[in-house]
């Protein structure tokens, strides 16, 4: 160790200034860390609205710098954090702040500063401890135009890293690594950090054809997972639901670079990291879950489960029982695919592009809801359904029964499924090509304008709509909604023009009649 620790250099400038990030949301504005050494009685004195663990850094960087065998300054110590009106929060701007102090002293060369922005914790020895949001700055760092700076970072977020451009971080795992780097960035040699990628779960886990019986739910998670519609199941407990809710993800097709950045990137915000960012993915918190946790929040916004979601899936099991409250909250971001949070000192977006599938029983007690199978009353079961609110219920293209299962097909069970898994995936994956050719999104997010621009309706099939809108009143929303999920049938079946059999497929999960017990 004692090879890097030179004698501090005479021409001390008694002033430096290092570059870092804040994290407000998904966004890491840059941090100016200014030291200035005016002399005097010995003090540490941070300023630039840091809050509680930012203030505690002043212990934590000098205990670092003087057990790396490193002089740190007798006389007072001023550190100023700008802009000053930006609330500093958390322990990301330890390392920033120490070595603008050493710079300050003279014991790393000024001039090689600049070509750096530092983030960090630093334990009391020295070592680079973790931090949220490294992604996002880098990518944030890399964005900028005419940028030449790295980022440097502690080594146990270079994982994560690996979905940055590799020239732009450096990740490091001590206080003493950053001072060699400083004093000789031509000549330092960086570790390689493992790769995040991982290869596919085997075929057999978690499989579609676990599932017994159950084809009209089947097809339905295929015309979901095509189109990226929403979907949710009703039926008593035991009939599959949840099993079917988890094979979802099989069906969907990998991710490309730019989404498995972005999904990477929404984890990173968290504080999390993917196993695997290039397969969609799927969250199922449970019904106790609060507001924030749902949609994000928080003092300082983290990013809630719709947003860890984003370009996946976010199944809510039992769905009744998340509080009115929250489903409520989920409404805007199902037309919008962001979500936009406001405090009184900041504001934060992130992005909530996900796919919503949920599962309910048809009752409180869960049976199906006849007088000889059923204790609950009508009453109880429409308040039970009501916790759903209609406009949600409006914004769910798919609402399909799972009955249970027939006594005979458990007893012999299935030896040929009808909807074979491979099968199934092939087809979601064509129907996903075709749309992204034809439309360049999926069909989920076609607007009514585009809806327009599609080749006109035959004389039966706007016949079964005029029908249809009037039996099930239609809203102009669920009418455009159907007209997605035929699109989508249509697809599957490899056909050009929407026809009468696909609007009618369409149709079919639109009939469940919410208001009769």
């Amino acid at each position: 160790m004692r090879d890097i620790l030179a004698e501090p250099s005479s021409s001390a400038t008694e002033q430096s200034r290092t570059f870092t990030r804040a994290q407000v949301g998904m966004d890491t504005p840059r941090v100016t860390v200014e030291t200035h050494l005016p002399g005097g009685l010995p003090g540490f004195t941070l300023v630039g609205l840091p809050e509680t663990a930012v203030r505690e850094a002043k212990d934590r960087v000098k205990s670092a710098i003087q057990n790396c065998n490193l002089n740190f300054p007798v006389g007072k110590v001023v550190v100023n954090l700008a802009p000053a009106d930006l609330a500093k929060q958390g322990a990301r701007l330890d390392l920033a702040i120490a070595v603008s102090v050493l710079s300050a002293t003279g014991q790393i060369p000024h001039e090689n500063i600049g070509q750096f922005e530092f983030l960090g914790e630093l334990s009391l020895a020295g070592e680079l401890r973790p931090i949220r949001g490294c992604l996002c700055a880098a990518l944030a760092l890399t964005n900028e135009p005419g940028q030449r700076r790295r980022l440097v970072v502690p080594w146990a977020n270079a994982r994560e890293l690996t979905m940055a451009p590799a020239d732009s971080v450096a990740a490091l795992r001590h206080l003493n690594d950053v001072i060699r780097l400083l004093r000789n960035p031509q000549s330092y040699r960086f570790e390689v950090p493992p790769s995040i990628e991982r290869v596919d779960k085997p075929e057999a886990v978690d499989s579609l054809n676990d599932v017994i019986g159950q084809h009209g739910a089947k097809r339905a998670l295929v015309v979901a997972a095509a189109g990226g519609h929403h979907l949710l199941m009703v039926g008593p407990p035991g009939t599959g639901k949840t099993m079917l809710a988890r094979r979802l993800a099989r069906l969907l097709p990998r991710l490309g670079n730019e989404e498995a950045r972005a999904v990477a990137a929404v984890y990173s915000a968290a504080g999390l990291t993917p196993d695997d960012p290039y397969r969609p993915p799927f969250r199922d918190p449970h019904h106790s879950a609060s507001a924030p946790a749902i949609v994000g929040g928080g003092s300082n916004p983290h990013p809630g489960e719709i947003s860890l979601a984003h370009h996946g899936v976010l199944f809510l099991d039992e769905l009744p029982h998340f509080k009115p409250s929250v489903l409520n909250l989920l409404r805007e971001p199902l037309e919008t695919r962001e979500v936009n949070i406001a405090r009184a000192t900041s504001r934060a977006r992130f992005p909530a592009g996900f796919q919503l599938l949920a599962a309910m029983n048809p009752c409180p007690v869960g049976r199906v809801c006849n007088e000889r199978s059923c204790r609950c009353s009508p009453d109880q079961v429409r308040r039970y359904r009501g916790r759903i609110s209609g406009p949600l219920l409006d914004r769910i293209d798919l609402h399909v029964t799972v009955p249970q299962i027939p006594k005979q097909l458990l007893l012999e069970g299935e030896t040929v499924p009808e909807l074979a898994e491979a099968d199934a995936m092939a087809n979601v994956a064509h129907a996903r090509s075709q749309q992204i050719e034809r439309q360049g999104k999926l069909n989920t997010d076609l607007s009514p304008r585009d809806l327009a621009q599609s080749p006109p309706l035959d004389a039966a099939s706007l016949s079964l709509l005029s029908i249809a809108s009037d039996r099930f009143q239609l809203s102009a929303r669920g009418y455009h909604r159907v007209l997605k999920v035929a699109r989508t049938v249509a697809d599957l079946e490899q056909s050009a023009e929407i026809g009468a059999p696909h609007i009618a497929e369409s149709l079919s999960y639109r009939a469940m009649d919410w208001y009769q017990v």
